[in-house]
């Protein structure tokens, strides 16, 4: 491990300490007949009433996160005695710039949908894509849809990734 890559993780373990000690909330409301909606970020410590940290996007963190701090490792790897074929391309390091930029922007507009629309199907109904600190109050995340999107933005960088050559 280089340098570089003892910051980058760094940087990781920072991000995840601020993630954890601010967890994404969902506000339970009696009116809204028990159904979680989001409702922002709070101390980790502090126990808001009707409200519950919502672990499937608290684990969404976590993964954009790991995936992140793994494109950031893999462009920070130093070479190796004559391993100069295994670097990767100008083209496959903007391929990973762009992959660890598409999941930030995944996260920062997730896929809601209005809480009066709630049903069981698998692929639920969504209302669109909102800034994540807007005012959410009446929608509920549906993280069936942002993991079909992370798996999408993956898949595709990956994809990518295999079309450019190395040097």
């Amino acid at each position: 491990m280089n340098r570089n890559q003892s910051i980058a993780l760094a940087i990781l373990a920072i991000n995840l300490f601020v993630v954890l000690l601010f967890p994404p909330h969902d506000y339970i409301s009696l009116q809204r007949g028990n159904i979680p909606t989001f409702d922002g970020f709070y101390f980790a410590l502090a126990h808001p009433t009707n409200r519950i940290v919502n672990r499937d996007f608290l684990a969404l963190e976590v993964l954009v996160l790991a995936i992140n701090a793994a494109i950031v490792w893999l462009l920070l790897r130093s070479p190796g005695l004559g391993a100069r074929s295994h670097q990767p391309s100008r083209a496959q390091k903007t391929v990973l710039g762009l992959v660890a930029l598409n999941l930030v922007l995944v996260l920062l507009f997730p896929p809601f949908e209005n809480y009066q629309a709630l049903t069981k199907a698998v692929l639920p109904t969504f209302d669109g894509f909102y800034f994540l600190f807007g005012d959410n109050s009446k929608r509920l995340i549906v993280t069936t849809i942002l993991y079909i999107e992370i798996v999408l933005v993956l898949a595709n960088g990956a994809l990518a990734w295999l079309f450019f050559p190395r040097h």
